[in-house]
């Protein structure tokens, strides 16, 4: 495989909707990916949260090649191990009581939407269906999920867009208890804004909303597409809040490279999606859900110990590099907000230079190594982030010149 040859060939025929780096990777095992020339690129973005365990996890590969040559599809018409043996560990984990499973968190997203509205509907009748969502959010790329989004500029051309979305403003209780009204089923939100700019909310305002929520018995949905798993050092970021949500949503990690996504829900909302009510062809596939498996068992103690203890290390080494202002997000969900002058797609595309892949959030710097990283790789790429804002602060230019 010869990099310009692929990057051609990809120019001439693939819609262009990302703007990809300049580089083309082959292969990869753990934190390291390789390009067909030799280049080797320590991996910090983990496929923006996907690959949890790193690349070609061995466990992990053998779950999904044993899984293949056995059962690749069915379809939600009959049952299979793998969806059976997910569910349950998700339920028992989260302490929710049923999973839908979809292939993306665009698409779970969708399921909790109508979920949440369903109960509404059964409990309330049509007139309730407005779900309100946080200024600065992201939600999917779908026309559903994308008016969910409280993002304008995601917006742009394509309206008209789905009725039944209002927008607040985070950490504003009063102006969101204002909002609820009569038509309002839900409130929906992540509890880190990751494509916002890898935002936490404040503990007790997500406890006030929890607390609206029980007292309107509106649907509260959290959205942990991108906190979920393990990120943030705990299964679910809700743990770090001492919440217990009526809908989660879950995609990347879970499926530690393959597509998956998932709407755990609580009794009271499961309650009104039977047979009809919502479907996916490929949802609960034997063979994603295989690999899903194995990245769940992997969630142990040790191992949220071992994701708890780099993202200490990583974000302690990283506040004494030069350039930085401040660091946000939990765990390893971190945004890093740099002096003025720097922009963050500089940095990024230095980085890559010397062989780290990192991330953009916003104006910020976004990290998202696989949860499986060491002492070393984070030793590693603040080495080299540090020499490439080194070479970007004034002051060194000045003091060599």
């Amino acid at each position: 495989m010869d990099s310009e040859k692929v990057i051609k060939r990809d120019n001439e025929y693939v819609l262009h909707t990302y703007a990809r780096n300049p580089i083309v990777l082959e292969k990869g095992h753990g934190l390291y990916a390789e390009g067909p020339e030799g280049q080797k690129y320590l991996d910090f973005t983990s496929g923006i949260g996907v690959n949890s365990l790193g690349y070609c996890d061995m466990t992990w590969a053998e779950a999904v090649s044993g899984q293949a040559h056995k059962l690749q599809h069915t379809s939600n018409l009959y049952y299979t191990a793998p969806c059976g043996k997910l569910a349950k560990k998700l339920c028992k984990r989260t302490g929710q009581s049923r999973v839908f499973f979809g292939n993306s968190g665009a698409e779970a997203n969708e399921g909790a939407i109508k979920a949440a509205r369903k109960y509404s509907f059964d409990k309330y009748g049509a007139d309730r269906y407005n779900v309100i969502t946080l200024v600065n959010s992201f939600h999917g790329r779908t026309i559903a999920t994308l008016t969910a989004t409280g993002q304008g500029v995601f917006h742009n051309y394509f309206g008209p867009f789905n009725e039944g979305f209002q927008y607040v403003k985070a950490g504003d209780i009063d102006a969101l208890t204002e909002m609820v009204d009569r038509h309002t089923c839900a409130v929906m939100l992540e509890l880190v804004q990751g494509e916002g700019g890898v935002v936490a909310l404040d503990p007790e305002y997500v406890q006030a909303v929890r607390a609206l929520c029980d007292e309107k018995d509106l649907v509260l949905i959290v959205d942990e597409v991108q906190t979920g798993v393990g990120r943030t050092g705990t299964f679910l970021c809700c743990e770090h809040y001492n919440l217990q949500p009526d809908v989660v949503t879950l995609a990347k990690g879970l499926g530690g490279g393959l597509p998956i996504g998932a709407v755990l829900m609580n009794e009271k909302v499961a309650a009104g999606m039977g047979p009809g009510s919502h479907g996916s062809t490929f949802g609960g596939n034997p063979v994603v859900c295989a690999g899903a498996n194995v990245v769940v068992d992997r969630m142990d103690a040790s191992f949220l110990a071992n994701v708890n203890e780099r993202a200490v290390q990583l974000r302690t080494g990283l506040e004494k590099l030069p350039r930085v202002r401040s660091l946000s997000g939990i765990g390893l969900m971190v945004g890093i907000e740099f002096l003025e002058g720097i922009k963050a797609a500089d940095v990024l595309a230095a980085c890559r230079e010397k062989g780290l892949l990192v991330l953009t959030a916003k104006t910020r710097l976004r990290l998202l190594p696989p949860l499986t990283l060491t002492a070393h790789d984070v030793e590693m790429a603040l080495e080299i982030l540090g020499s490439v804002l080194a070479e970007m602060d004034p002051s060194k230019t000045e003091e060599q010149a």
